[in-house]
């Protein structure tokens, strides 16, 4: 099937699969939620999926006389185009970034690839997750109005799962934007695969409230090192002092593999830094 009469010019992809079509010379409506049952067209099949020769099964037209009759998918349909547009200029502005400054530099997985996981719309904005040899960020985007930010600023946003820390950047094809640090360096992803697995399970758990508890692992980090400053300053006081002053006490850190927990919990982490370049 190649074209259909009425909206849209007869094109094709701009109908999404939800289309309920109408034959314009009998207004019998096929919905794909129903199928046709006269040509063993089983529910669920996108009026763009059915055969060549299907035709109305009250008139026998050619699908070709079928108008757009409802849509439901349409907005949606329209929205994950915008968002794919968005995100196809953000990881060709890191594929740049990749090939011309990266490539050579011992800290990334040559195993992994540039590609954004996951956008969807956020709040007025685009929300995913960009994989990258050597990072993988939450990152925000603009739907609409380019942002204006001062590079380097830092601005936490909550979600369900916990409150997050973004840094603010700029790059020349997609302009402002925000990341929050989830893995640098990558060297604990074997393959692509298991990367991106891990980026659409943080795009899941992101949102779900059981996750808050883990997040405030950063706050349990902050305590424990306000803690140990403080056993260290009466240990001094005491003359009771080892040889590290309070400047080289160890700083906890989290070590936890690249699992759905340790991704939100890292986000957090207020010591960990975006590395873009």
């Amino acid at each position: 099937m190649t074209t259909f009469e009425g909206s849209y010019l007869g094109a094709l992809d701009k109908i999404s699969p939800q289309a309920v079509m109408e034959c314009k010379v009998c207004w019998t409506p096929y919905d794909p939620a129903e199928g046709d049952d006269s040509r063993q067209i089983d529910a669920g099949t996108p009026f763009t999926a059915l055969p060549e020769d299907w035709s109305c099964p009250t008139c026998s037209a050619p699908a070709a006389q079928f108008m757009v009759l409802e849509d439901p998918g349409a907005e949606a349909m329209i929205t994950a185009r915008r968002i794919d547009e968005i995100t196809a200029r953000l990881v060709d502005d890191f594929n740049e970034v990749w090939h011309s400054k990266m490539r050579d530099v011992p800290l990334v997985n040559k195993a992994l690839r540039v590609e954004a996981v996951g956008f969807r719309p956020h709040d007025g904005m685009i929300l995913g997750v960009l994989i990258a040899p050597w990072f993988m960020n939450l990152i925000l985007l603009p739907d609409g109005t380019d942002w204006v930010l001062e590079t380097g600023a830092k601005e936490h946003i909550d979600f369900p799962s916990g409150t997050y820390e973004f840094i603010h950047n700029t790059r020349p094809q997609i302009g402002g934007y925000k990341a929050c640090s989830l893995f640098s360096p990558m060297g604990d992803f074997t393959r692509h695969k298991d990367a991106v697995e891990v980026a659409q399970a943080v795009m899941q758990a992101l949102f779900q409230e059981e996750h808050r508890a883990e997040t405030d692992r950063a706050a349990d980090i902050r305590a424990a090192r306000e803690e140990a400053l403080a056993v260290q300053a009466e240990a001094q006081a005491t003359g009771e002092a080892g040889t590290q002053g309070p400047e080289e006490q160890p700083v906890p850190i989290l070590t936890d593999s690249p699992t759905r927990r340790a991704v939100l919990t890292a986000g957090l982490a207020s010591d960990r830094r975006e590395t873009t370049e």
